[in-house]
């Protein structure tokens, strides 16, 4: 499984292949026709309360990633979805709308996605 993360403000690039929205809320300012959607897996995004709880203050990172964790084990359904698509699409970019590419949805969903893809390996070679 192989994707990266992109801002929705970036430029469309050639190289995005797949282009997967993985927000609730759709993005301002953004048409359908300018983000060249392959994809929108909103139920993969964090709660609407956990979202509001987190505000993106860096200081609750930390336990916003715990917290979006255990929500993704307890909904595996979106996780299964998106990871289909990004099996059907082996060049995928996933699209997030938040400005801290560092403390947002995105960085925690792309560890948990490469770390569950790992798992499922290992699984499959025992």
């Amino acid at each position: 499984m192989v994707f990266k993360t992109k801002r929705v403000a970036a430029p469309f690039a050639q190289g995005d292949g797949a282009r997967i929205l993985i927000d609730r809320l759709w993005p301002r300012g953004q048409s359908k026709e300018k983000l060249r959607l392959t994809a929108w897996v909103r139920d993969v995004a964090p709660s609407t309360e956990l979202r509001k709880w987190f505000g993106h203050d860096p200081a609750r990172w930390d336990e916003f990633r715990k917290r979006y964790r255990a929500e993704l084990d307890a909904n595996p359904g979106p996780v299964a979805e998106l990871e289909a698509l990004l099996r059907d699409h082996p060049n995928a970019t996933l699209l997030f709308a938040a400005h801290d590419d560092e403390h947002c949805n995105a960085a925690v969903l792309s560890e948990y996605l490469r770390e569950h893809a790992s798992h499922a390996r290992k699984r499959a070679m025992a």
